[in-house]
């Protein structure tokens, strides 16, 4: 495979992404680097997220306006939060006591743990804002000029 190839593999069109995620990528300044793995995050997390907002009080869902932008913020927010994760478990060493079969399965859990606390806290964070002007302005405005 050539590197043109490997480059195009990685490239995302952004046109073919739900408006709210492109939204939010351009919002945010995403790295292009990280488009790929905030695409497949979106894709693979879809389902989970989705019976999270169908759990979420209707009171806490009218804080935003759909489905697509409670998924596009926690997509963001997961992807923002696994680099980081990824990061500090790169720069550790591995304990002694794991093999490396153990290690790749405590790393697993720990990002897996990090995907999930990042649904709850917005999860958290709608509810939240139902009772906190400001919070609520936040989100609104977030996309106010999707």
């Amino acid at each position: 495979m050539t590197d043109s190839n490997k480059e195009e593999q990685h490239e995302v069109d952004l046109e073919s992404v739900s408006p709210e995620l492109r939204y939010l990528i351009e919002f945010e300044d995403v790295p292009e680097q990280m488009h790929l793995m905030v695409v497949s995050i979106h894709s693979a997390s879809e389902e989970v997220v989705r019976a999270e907002w169908d759990a979420l009080p209707k009171s806490a869902q009218n804080i935003l306006d759909n489905f697509e932008q409670f998924h596009a913020l926690i997509t963001i927010s997961q992807a923002f939060a696994s680099i980081n994760t990824l990061e500090e478990l790169m720069s550790m060493d591995a304990p002694s006591e794991l093999s490396a079969e153990e290690y790749e399965n405590y790393k697993a859990d720990t990002l897996d743990k990090v995907l999930k606390s990042c649904i709850k806290d917005m999860i958290k964070q709608l509810k939240k804002a139902r009772r906190d002007a400001i919070l609520k302005r936040d989100f609104r405005e977030t996309f106010a000029k999707q």
